[in-house]
């Protein structure tokens, strides 16, 4: 399965070369990418992707915004604009402040929290929202700020 798997990405890597792909970022079976080809040009590309194996599909999500990983990007009139994604059905836990693990785990989450906001924020409105939900969450789990 894994050689198949390397093949249909080496196949696609060979379609995005064929095709005007401006921006592609890829994470084990999740791929992101950008292109001012028109929507047919990308639909066709896709759809030979698809009839390589029977097994793997592409699902496609074309618009103006899109979720990858943990990361949310809008193209404003050309201008990519980021900020963290939160999934809908994500639980607002993280390891209560009040639980016996070791001090370091907690200033470990307030700083991932806090360098991903930074790391993905491309606006300080995005960095300040993502901020205060973060201070939210923790207060949330008992910490004390």
């Amino acid at each position: 399965m894994k050689s198949m798997v390397g093949k249909f990405l080496l196949i696609l890597s060979i379609l995005v070369l064929l095709c005007c792909i401006d921006l592609i970022f890829r994470y084990i079976d999740d791929i992101f990418f950008t292109s001012n080809e028109s929507l047919e040009i990308i639909n066709q590309m896709l759809d030979e992707a698809n009839n390589f194996h029977p097994n793997i599909k592409l699902v496609r999500q074309v618009g103006t915004s899109v979720s990858f990983l943990d990361l949310f990007i809008e193209n404003k009139n050309g201008v990519l604009v980021t900020s963290v994604y939160h999934k809908e059905a994500a639980e607002p836990y993280i390891v209560p402040f009040t639980s016996d693990h070791p001090r370091h785990v907690f200033t470990n989450i307030i700083d991932g929290a806090l360098t991903r906001a930074v790391r993905y924020s491309s606006t300080l409105l995005a960095f300040n929202e993502e901020r205060r939900s973060i201070k939210l969450l923790l207060l949330y789990n008992g910490f004390v700020l």
